[in-house]
């Protein structure tokens, strides 16, 4: 079983700079994938960001070059820079890693984007 839990989220004007955090239970070097997803209201869940061992990082269009996916192995933690905020990135959004073929979620941090 692995445990992941988020913090970062919050309100932040257009233009603004946030990282959101997912400290994970367990070392993340047996971890197979580490990603963000996000969902705005009324709209599916979308895959924002991925990370895995030995690969190039992957971004939505629509964050790239605005948001980083990356990790502290010391402090078993995965984060999301996010800057250049814009109200569109106004969703919840979600840790997700797999590890030995299962997957987990944590629980969710709230970001709104607003003036």
């Amino acid at each position: 079983q692995v445990q992941l839990v988020e913090s970062g989220g919050g309100l932040v004007q257009p233009g603004g700079s946030l990282r959101l955090s997912c400290a994970v239970s367990r070392s993340l070097f047996g971890l197979s994938v580490m990603e963000w997803y996000r969902q705005a209201p009324g709209n599916q869940r979308e895959l924002v960001a991925t990370f895995t061992w030995g690969r190039n990082k992957n971004y939505a269009e629509s964050v790239k070059g605005r948001f980083t996916i990356t990790t502290d192995n010391a402090e078993n933690t995965v984060y999301l820079q996010m800057n250049s905020l814009k109200p569109e990135d106004t969703a919840v959004y979600y840790c997700y890693l797999v590890h030995r073929a299962t997957a987990y979620w944590g629980q969710g941090t709230q970001v709104t984007v607003s003036s």
